[in-house]
Formats: structure tokens, sequence, C-alpha cells
């Protein structure tokens, strides 16, 4: 199995085969595109204020009994509260105008005829429909939390369950669940069904988009696999997104909206008969008859011959390097010596783009005071990152891809303390260019681990990792909260800690030119070369700073003793130098020293 991509190279690339899957798995992502961020609008909040009862009295009356508060330096009705009923019919059945009388000083009340909502915008949201202001304004955020606890705990068990029972069933099973219960929402009665309703709806979002995320990375090879991992499912995602500001457009009542987004997942749901098993995960079960059979499929479709034995030296490998029959866990990332400083470090990765890209998401209002231009604008930011991801992943190491960008959108989003309030259009610009980064680095994450991890665990890995990630999606709505405390802390929160992880970063192991492992003796392979190097280039930054700390009879270009109390410009000059012969003598030909040397230039 250790030659699989050898063993189906007949296959070609772009064949019929390769196409008709492609986009079929494309296509399914795109439903998740359109649930996952449907609570933009259905949990907006309208201008809204206390309804008062018409009871004879005139529209002059009727407007002066809210009550006029001044929010953020601009005067409007009062949301949660009016003048006494009582107090203002008598005043108007003694026929007082109310310029004749001084109407702070009367007692208010709450809204205990409910509420009047304005239909500029919406016919009606879940905010309009269950009332979810004032007392209950604490629901609308926690609907979103519901959600994503669902997505959390999707991910965190997909991963298991597709490495268990498959990439195949678990795909279309939770797409079905999704469906459903996207549909059934249609149908709430009242905020707690809807809310459970949402739970299972995101426990199925996450698991169905994995699950399609690992199938297609294992049935392609090569060009197409890069070209499905960093670019197919993401560009899905983000048709689905910019999708749904037309639909929210065009269908102003919730429910009539929920029900537009139910109806692509059940387009979806045939591709069961086109959509294949992933042959790596049949054969890492020891299933090769089945694995050939779908091989031999694709070989017809793509009108190639193929072998009359494909995988001919599988079973003599599984003989000699199968050790136990026992099932891998969430544990065995962390008990695993080769998996666990890899783990460590992409949950951390994972948790902080996440956390800045949803962060940076939610935090798009001031983009436009238009909701749907400002979705719409959010979305299509993402399409040029994704396109800048398949580029970067076809052609450069991913290892320096991902510090670089971490150091990119953490240098833009703490760039804007200091950019003149006289120039809002740049602080939204480096606010576009920190997202742009986040999604880049979101976008990379996937194939990262996907690369990074043997058959028998890589969807456990990317399940867990996704699991921390909506940890951070779940604290990212609050992290804009802490502007009260100080109006750029949450920038210079989220860029510290992005920059933070680029260090980490380092200790990846690079998978750039890797086969796919199938076994941890695979995952050895590139490992062993990764953390050795970096721990090298910063030895050799040290020894150029410090003659003492290490022998330079090993180092390139060594000097005297005296050539080290230079000043730090001249340290960086030379530790340059030092790398260029590194490069020069073709020791470790890559672009690792360019990450060492950003980091040490920034800090």
């Amino acid at each position: 199995m250790k030659d699989y991509e050898e063993s189906i190279a007949f296959l070609g690339q772009w064949g019929c085969f390769q196409f008709v899957i492609f986009f079929a798995l494309c296509a399914s992502i795109i439903p998740n595109g359109l649930a996952v961020f449907t609570l933009v609008f259905l949990t907006d909040v309208p201008p809204h204020h206390c309804t008062v009862p018409e009871a004879n009295l005139t529209e002059e009356w009727q407007k002066a009994a809210i009550p006029l508060v001044v929010v953020n330096g601009v005067e409007e009705q009062s949301r949660c509260s009016r003048y006494r009923l009582d107090v203002v019919l008598d005043l108007w059945a003694k026929g007082f105008a109310p310029g004749d009388v001084n109407l702070t000083q009367l007692q208010q009340e709450p809204c205990v005829d409910g509420w009047t909502y304005s239909k500029d915008i919406y016919h009606s949201t879940l905010v309009t429909e269950f009332d979810l202001v004032c007392s209950d304004q604490w629901k609308q955020p926690f609907t979103s939390t519901i959600y994503f606890v669902g997505v959390l705990v999707g991910s965190f068990f997909c991963g298991q369950f597709s490495d268990r029972f498959g990439r195949k069933p678990v795909f279309f099973i939770t797409l079905g669940i999704q469906t459903l219960f996207t549909f059934l929402q249609v149908f709430s009665t009242s905020w707690e069904m809807y809310s459970v309703l949402m739970f299972f709806s995101g426990l199925g979002q996450i698991a169905n988009y994995l699950s399609a995320f690992v199938l297609g990375a294992e049935v392609f090879c090569g060009n197409v696999q890069t070209v499905y991992t960093t670019a197919g499912v993401c560009l899905g995602f983000s048709t689905g997104y910019m999708l749904l500001p037309l639909f929210a457009y065009f269908i102003r009542q919730w429910r009539f909206l929920v029900l537009a987004i139910a109806l692509p997942g059940a387009v979806v749901i045939p591709l069961w008969w086109i959509t294949p098993e992933s042959p790596r995960w049949l054969l890492s079960q020891g299933r090769v008859e089945e694995a050939e059979a779908i091989i031999k499929k694709a070989a017809d479709m793509n009108k190639v011959k193929a072998p009359t034995v494909i995988f001919e030296n599988y079973k003599a490998e599984e003989n000699t390097d199968k050790k136990s029959p026992r099932q891998y866990t969430v544990i065995d990332l962390y008990r695993n010596r080769e998996m666990r400083v890899p783990s460590l470090i992409l949950a951390l990765i994972w948790f902080t783009v996440a956390l800045g890209y949803f962060g940076l998401l939610l935090n798009t209002s001031k983009l436009s005071t238009d909701p749907f231009l400002a979705c719409f604008i959010s979305a299509a930011v993402e399409v040029p990152a994704y396109v800048a991801t398949w580029f970067v992943v076809k052609f450069f190491p991913r290892r320096p891809i991902i510090i670089s960008f971490m150091l990119l959108g953490g240098a833009a989003l703490l760039t804007i303390q200091a950019v003149p309030q006289s120039l809002p259009a740049l602080s939204i610009t480096l606010e576009m260019f920190g997202k742009f980064c986040f999604t880049i680095n979101a976008a990379l994450a996937f194939p990262c681990t996907t690369e990074m991890y043997p058959t028998f665990m890589r969807n456990t890995a990317t399940g867990t990792f996704s699991a921390f990630s909506r940890i951070g999606t779940s604290i990212a709505p609050f992290i804009f909260q802490l502007s009260v405390y100080f109006q750029f802390l949450p920038y210079i929160f989220l860029g510290s800690v992005s920059l933070a992880l680029a260090i980490g970063a380092l200790f990846l192991p690079e998978t750039f030119g890797h086969p796919l492992p199938d076994t941890i003796d695979d995952m050895k392979k590139f490992q062993s070369s990764g953390s050795d190097k970096v721990w090298y280039i910063l030895k050799l930054f040290l020894s150029s700073c410090k003659a003492p700390l290490y022998s330079h009879s090993s180092l390139p270009g060594s000097a005297a003793s005296a050539e080290h109390t230079l000043m730090p410009s001249h340290v960086l000059a030379r530790w340059l130098s030092d790398c260029a012969e590194l490069v020069g003598t073709g020791r470790w030909l890559d672009v690792d020293t360019l990450g060492c040397v950003s980091l040490w230039a920034v800090f």
C-alpha cells in the first residue's frame, strides 16, 4: 500500500472519473456554505419598540408613548419600555397634547403588549417570531452557540465513525441528517424547539463536510488532489456562502428561507449512486478486492486498461507491517511519539485560525449598512483567498506558507491601531486583509492535516482538530466584546496569537512532495527532517550571535569570535550569508530558512 499512487498512476490525472467525482463532491459542499451563516439573517434584530394598542389614541400620542433614548450618540425610540399606558390614556382623555406635558417625568413600564418590528428589511426573523429581545436578548447569540456546539460534537465523533465504518456511509448519512433537521426547522413552534433542531443540523453539517473532504483527498492523487483540497472544497463552500445573501434578499420570511436552504441538500443526496468509497480506506481495512473493483471501474470511465492485479504487493506488506487489530482513537494522536508534537501544534493552529476567521467574519457589519451587501463582500473576499491557496500549495512547501500568512495576518491586525481615525477605509482594508490571511490558513489546515497523518488516523485527526476549531468558533462572537475595555484590544489579541502560533508552526513536519502516508513508517519519512532542520537553523542563528554557545567547526562560513560582537543587523546579514551557503551546498534546499528569517525580523 505504500506505492498506492504509483499503483493507480495508469488512471491519469483529469479523466472522466476524476471530473465526475470532483464536481459531485464540490456540489455536495454548497449546502454547507448556505447553512453555516444562515443565522446572520435569522437572528438579525430589526428596529423595534413596544406595541402601543390603538385604544382610540391619536397617531401623535401613539408615537409619544415611546420614550426617546440616546444610543451611540443617536436619538432613537426605546426598544424595551414605554410610558404607562393608563397615564397616557388619561392625559389624552383630558385633552392634553404631547407637547403640553413633560413626558420624561412619566412612569415607564416594560413591553407588556409585545413589540412592533420594522419590516423595511425583513418580513420576519427568529427574533420577531419568538420575541428574542430585551429580557430574552441573550437567546440571540446563544442560538449560534447551540449550533456550534452541535458542530463541535459532530467534529469530534465523525472522524472516528468515518475511520471505522467508511467515508461514504458517514458522508451521506450526515448529509441526510443536516437536510432533515434543517427542513424540520420550518415547523418550529418555539425557540427551544428550533434550537434543538439547530444542534442536530450543526452536527450533520460538519460531519458531512469533513467526510467529503477526506473522501476526495483519498480518491484523487497528484494535481487533482491538490486542486480539490485547496480550491475545490473551499470554492464549493464559498459558492454556497455567496448564494446565501441572494436567497435572503429575495426571501425575507425566515421559514421560507430555511426551506430554500434545506432543498439543495436533498438534491445532492442522489449522488450516492455515483460516489465511490475511498480505495485507500478499503485497503487499510484489508478489503483489497473492493478497492480494485473501484479502480477498475474508474479505468473503464477513463477508457484506459487496468492491470489484472492492481495492488499486488499489498498483502505481503500487510503481513509484515501489521501489528495489532486494535482500533485507533483520538488518544493515539497524543500517545504516539511521532504524532504527539504535530497534533499539539495543529490543534492550536486550528483553534486560532477559527477564532480569527469567525471573529473577523462576525465583525463585517462595518463594511455596509446593508446586511445583504456586507455578507456578499465578506464571502467574495474568500474567493481570491482560496485561489491563492491552490497556487501556493501547488508550488510551495506547506510550513513556510502557514508561517508567512500567520505573520502577515497578525501584522495587519496589529497595524490597525496605528491608523488615523480620518482613514476608516484603510482600517477596513487591513481588517479584510487579515481575514484574507486567516481564510488562507483555514483552507490550508485541511490539506496539511490530511497529508500529515496515516490512513487509519486521517479522518480521526481532521475530526479532532476540527473540534478544536469549533471551540474557537464558539468563543469568536465574544472576541470583539473586548472593545468595551479598549477599542483595538480584539485586533491586538488576534494579531498577537497569530504571531505566536507562527513560531509553533516552525516545528511541524514538511509534507510537500511526499505521497499521503498509509502507515506510521510512512509518516516518519517526512517527519525526520522537519524539526531537525529547524533546530539546525536556529542553532546557526544563535551561534552567529554568541560564539561560546556552539562549536563553529561544523557550520559553514564560521569566523573568529570577534565577529560575534556585531550589531543585530549585521548578525542578520551574517545569518543570511550562512543560510545562503547551506542552500548553495544543497544540504537543505528549501525555503524553511525564509520562515526563520521572517520571525527573527519581526521579533
